[in-house]
């Protein structure tokens, strides 16, 4: 099929996808993977291939950037001894047990090496789509372990690959090419985003601003292969440090104007890529004979269940990896949470893409065996991720009955408050320092102390709420009506219409606000009171902006608070500035 005529059926499956998934209750890439299932019973939709390149160069990096730019990096920091072992020592112990597995079965152990790196790495674009059911402590763990595992997959890739192939490998060459993947991504990552800083710090034009965001994930990744490193690594990195350093460097149109392309770009490569899957699968199973599918049926369904046993197995080694916890969960919250996370660990584009890299052949003419067969388990495997472990996560979690968590939503309340209250002390200074006339200066204020009385009273509400919900499940056991008995007050005629109201014929009331007989020109002009308002305000989201960076710098609040806070910000300035024009 032509490249336009895939394009659109690409573009009518997502749609018809999102249209039907919350229907029959299922999870859009669920759907869509079954959706590209059907497609392959069609010869020629069959014949769509899905080009490693394609994966590793068109999809991974601007979905993996954008998960990176949405990742909080406290929740990094704070349980790094966890997401360590588990991007790398859990990557190897999976990898091994799965070749282990594979050569029970009579695959040979190159090959079978091969296999396991393909299927040893949970997927962060698999887990970002299907795992926002957990809590926000477990879900960004996961993928923040999902992001950066991949590096270790790759060289453990590299490495079975050369064995496949004839090469030798040594102790020094193995160590050597895990500093080159790990050392040279996070190095490429690093100067990408520096060179990305330099160039955003010296421009206040959106598109300008957004045409070098999305260049910086190509870049970063182009880089890193150039020097032989992980140029998933690099992309991660580059995110990373590029949401850190986002809020000083950009401005608020450019910000606004992404935070609404990226997630929309992202949601369409996801949805292509999860179709694109069922269609492989269709291609894989009709490129094999059919004696050779149950073999290779019954080392899907292993090397799946030994993925699962291995991951809840090492998180209960993994313990010995970690300090003692801040905030220990009791004894049986621990291991449900480790059943979830178990469950949580899904597979997806990455793997894929491995197992499409083996090669067909090698320079003599002779092939490596197996290819197809590495293709169809790895495949069957994301399937099996998609069609039984993300069925069964929402009840999992159901299950698995983990405490409530407000943190965020007061870490939230405590910025908001912070940031208002420093607004209103520095009100003064910024008004003299702007030239604000006293009017103006007492109107601002007033809003102010509004906002402020707003977040302290939505916090106040919060709580109340969770003693309301707490006495009404009190009333339910009692089967207490409602004491008040409060209905419906009729008003009848009782409200007048008001200065400058008319009542229509139809019963409509139109009122006129704002209305004025005469202007007094001895006043100072509205023009000129709306020109300080506007620039005073500007000033106060500066500030606000500025106290926001430092709760964050502090440890105080999350980056997912600051990004949600600083897209509040950026609207109410966008609001009195105006959308930036591109020429």
């Amino acid at each position: 099929m032509e490249g336009l005529e895939v394009t659109v059926l690409l573009g009518l499956t997502i749609l018809v996808g999102t249209l039907i998934a919350p229907r029959v209750r299922l999870a859009l890439p669920l759907v869509l993977v079954i959706f590209g299932l059907l497609l392959g019973f069609v010869p020629q939709l069959r014949e769509v291939q899905l080009p490693p390149e394609t994966v590793l160069l068109l999809f991974l990096p601007v979905i993996l950037f954008w998960e990176s730019l949405t990742t909080s990096l406290r929740s990094i920091r704070r349980d790094f001894r966890y997401i360590l072992p588990m991007s790398t020592v859990l990557v190897v112990a999976s990898a091994f047990a799965v070749a282990g597995i594979a050569v029970l079965f009579g695959m040979p152990w190159e090959i079978a090496l091969i296999l396991g790196a393909a299927v040893a790495p949970p997927d962060a674009t698999a887990v970002a789509a299907l795992g926002r059911l957990l809590p926000r402590r477990a879900f960004m763990k996961l993928k923040a372990e999902s992001l950066t595992n991949d590096g270790t997959a790759l060289v453990l890739y590299a490495i079975a690959v050369s064995v496949a192939l004839g090469g030798q490998i040594t102790p020094l060459s193995v160590t050597w090419d895990v500093l080159v993947s790990y050392v040279g991504g996070v190095a490429a990552g690093t100067a990408v985003a520096a060179l990305g800083y330099l160039l955003l710090s010296r421009s206040s034009s959106t598109i300008v601003i957004n045409v070098a965001l999305l260049l910086i994930p190509f870049s970063a990744f182009l880089v890193a292969e150039l020097v032989h490193a992980s140029g998933v690594l690099a992309v991660v990195v580059a995110g990373l440090i590029v949401a850190y350093i986002s809020p000083r460097v950009t401005t608020a149109s450019s910000r606004r104007q992404a935070d609404a392309a990226w997630p929309f770009g992202v949601f369409l490569l996801n949805g292509a890529l999860f179709v694109l899957i069922g269609l492989e699968v269709q291609y894989v199973v009709h490129e094999i004979s059919a004696a050779a599918i149950g073999r290779l049926v019954l080392i899907t369904l292993a090397v799946w269940a030994t993925l699962l046993v291995v991951r809840y197995v090492f998180q209960l080694l993994n313990v010995l990896f970690q300090g003692r916890p801040t905030s220990p969960l009791p004894r049986g919250v621990r291991s449900r949470a480790r059943a979830v996370s178990t469950v949580a660990g899904m597979r997806g584009a990455v793997s894929l893409a491995i197992a499409l890299s083996v090669p067909a052949s090698i320079s003599e003419g002779g092939g490596v065996s197996g290819r197809d067969e590495i293709v169809f388990v790895t495949a069957g495997v994301i399937m099996l991720s998609l069609l039984v472990q993300a069925p069964l996560l929402p009840m999992i979690v159901r299950w698995a009955k983990f405490p409530v968590d407000h943190a965020e939503d007061e870490e939230y309340e405590l910025a908001e408050r912070a940031i208002s209250g420093a607004a209103l002390a520095a009100l003064d200074d910024l008004a003299a320092e702007h030239g604000v006339g006293q009017e103006v200066r007492d109107r601002v204020r007033a809003e102010g102390y509004q906002m402020l009385e707003f977040e302290n009273a939505r916090s106040l509400a919060r709580e109340q709420a969770l003693v309301d919900a707490e006495a009404e499940a009190l009333d339910d056991m009692l089967d207490e009506p409602d004491p008040l008995g409060i209905g419906g007050v009729d008003t009848g005629d009782a409200t007048p219409l008001g200065v400058g109201a008319t009542d229509t014929t139809d019963g409509t009331v139109l009122q006129m606000i704002a209305t004025s007989a005469d202007v007094d020109l001895a006043q100072r002009s509205p023009l000129i009171r709306h020109e300080e308002h506007t620039r005073l305000k500007l000033a106060l989201l500066d500030r606000k902006r500025e106290v926001l960076l430092g709760l964050r710098g502090a440890g105080t609040v999350d980056d997912m608070v600051v990004r949600r806070i600083s897209a509040r910000l950026d609207l109410e300035q966008v609001r009195l500035q105006g959308i930036e024009e591109f020429d």
